[in-house]
């Protein structure tokens, strides 16, 4: 089964069980090299799927948590080449995505896509990828039957939203708020965002216009979030609020299951 298949697999999976899955993120090499493998080994158990971000100088989509997880695992020497040496090492319980920025992608050229098939990567996301540039890492993606991951917000047109759809593998990735990881903490249940209608509206368009799974993130941290936004995605992603717990010294596979209400 390749890395597109398995990424189908997991969602239907999450499906069939009449929830949507749990997409976890987490920053490679933070908050140490040598805790990387058990805390993988935590989420891939109980997330559906997990991304693990590479540490990057100017992470412009990430807030102030992921961008302080960054920095702590730059300054440990984690690379992208270390992380894909990390999970190539052994099998994993659930797929797993890079999340990266363009320049450490396109630093590796030719060699990317071949290592992160070896490594046993199912796909990559790159929040500054711009679509018109598509062609930087699709073809060789494409090649090794690898997910390129397309986001969209709440201020994508809709004539780029249809592109980003049409050109998406795995799922597309919908950023729920205009702003950056983590940002949401505005009052809701567990200093959370509310799930709104202007939110919920906007996923609807999504999944008309989507011929892959549609999974919501940005800014989620409470099973009540998880339940409303599973209403209307196949996926919700959690991750500045999984990197908090990494931060604090906690299993990170603890809050996943709370997220699920167990």
């Amino acid at each position: 089964m390749n890395g597109i298949e398995r990424i189908a697999q997991a969602i239907d999976a999450a499906r069939q069980d009449q929830r949507p899955a749990l997409v976890a993120f987490m920053t490679g090499g933070f908050p140490t090299r040598e805790s990387f493998q058990d805390h993988l080994e935590s989420l891939t158990t109980h997330a559906d799927l997990v991304e693990i971000g590479v540490p990057f100088t100017d992470p412009m989509a990430d807030g102030v948590t992921i961008q302080n997880s960054s920095k702590v695992a730059l300054e440990q020497g984690v690379t992208l080449g270390w992380i894909l040496d990390e999970i190539g090492q052994r099998e994993w319980p659930a797929p797993i995505l890079l999340m990266s920025y363009l320049n450490p992608l396109i630093a590796m050229g030719d060699q990317l896509a071949p290592r992160c098939k070896a490594a046993g990567v199912a796909g990559i996301i790159c929040p500054d990828l711009p679509l018109d540039e598509n062609d930087l890492l699709k073809p060789d993606l494409e090649a090794n039957a690898l997910a390129l991951v397309n986001l969209v917000t709440p201020v994508t047109t809709p004539e780029r939203l249809k592109q980003l759809c049409d050109t998406a593998t795995g799922f597309v990735y919908a950023v729920t708020v205009t702003g950056t990881t983590g940002g949401a903490k505005s009052g809701g249940p567990g200093n959370a965002a509310p799930v709104t209608e202007t939110v919920v509206d906007y996923l609807k368009t999504i999944k008309q216009v989507s011929n892959v799974p549609v999974c919501a993130g940005f800014g989620i941290r409470t099973p009540e979030q998880v339940t409303a936004l599973g209403a209307h995605a196949d996926g919700v992603i959690v991750g500045s609020a999984l990197v908090e717990q990494l931060a604090e010294g906690n299993d990170p596979g603890v809050f996943l299951q709370y997220l699920k209400g167990q």
